[in-house]
């Protein structure tokens, strides 16, 4: 479970002002749960989301989690740093002083077959398409044994196969009770998997529930495009 209580986050401008990014944000998401969050640019939630995972101080606030959070950021690129696929998982594990190389090797090649790369592990890792990308730059997360995995823009520059290899490995993960949030801009591509939705706007939680409920508030109010005009909100996801 991750519990952000009244979290608030302020810079320091160059003319000496203050700017609030965030203005208390108070959320739960339980074990197993898999929540999207939307927003318009410079809503915050990515400022959010890596206080979550801990790679950013509130400035007030506080944030719990039963289990460590693995962040994979919005270009898979950045995150790949190793020559080969199996290199850059086993990049991922090599601050492990507990851990042989054979014991590195074998983890490593679990994390590529729980992503379904396992038979690309010397392929060369900027040959890889970008859904390949996403799902080894996920594999490098798993691997440091995170069970809780927020997903900054997965689908962004992604072509429709991309998308859908993206979605069936987060579809396989949340079944598998992995933890997941999704930041995205393309509700149209996911939302029919969430269990949750959250709505960040000019640094507040405007709306927290049902996905469902959702497509019903103005959300065009928020700077957010509509993904439907009605429907079943489960027909909104690429597979």
């Amino acid at each position: 479970m991750i519990e952000a209580k009244g979290i608030c986050k302020s810079f320091r401008q160059w003319d000496g002002s203050t700017f609030t990014a965030l203005s208390d944000v108070s959320l739960i998401i339980e074990d197993g749960q898999l929540a999207v969050i939307a927003g318009e640019n410079g809503s915050g939630k990515s400022l959010l989301m890596k206080i979550l995972a801990g790679l950013e101080k509130p400035s007030a606030g506080a944030v719990t989690s039963t289990q460590p959070i693995g962040l994979v950021f919005q270009d898979a690129d950045a995150q790949i740093l190793a020559d080969t696929v199996i290199e850059d998982v086993k990049f991922s594990l090599r601050n492990r002083k507990d851990m042989k190389k054979d014991e590195i090797l074998e983890k490593a090649r679990q994390a590529l077959c729980s992503v379904g790369l396992e038979s690309k592990e010397n392929n060369p890792s900027h040959m890889l398409s970008g859904g390949e990308k996403r799902r080894l730059a996920i594999a490098s997360v798993i691997a440091l044994d995170r069970r809780t995995l927020i997903l900054d823009e997965p689908y962004s520059n992604l072509d429709y196969p991309g998308v859908k290899s993206v979605n069936a490995l987060i579809e396989k993960l949340k079944t598998e009770g992995f933890t997941i949030l999704i930041l995205t801009h393309e509700l149209e591509k996911c939302l029919g998997l969430a269990d949750r939705f959250l709505i960040l706007s000019k640094g507040t939680l405007v709306f927290d529930g049902n996905p469902q409920q959702a497509i019903e508030e103005n959300l065009e109010s928020w700077g957010i495009r509509r993904p439907t005009d009605g429907g079943d909100i489960k027909s909104l996801v690429w597979r």
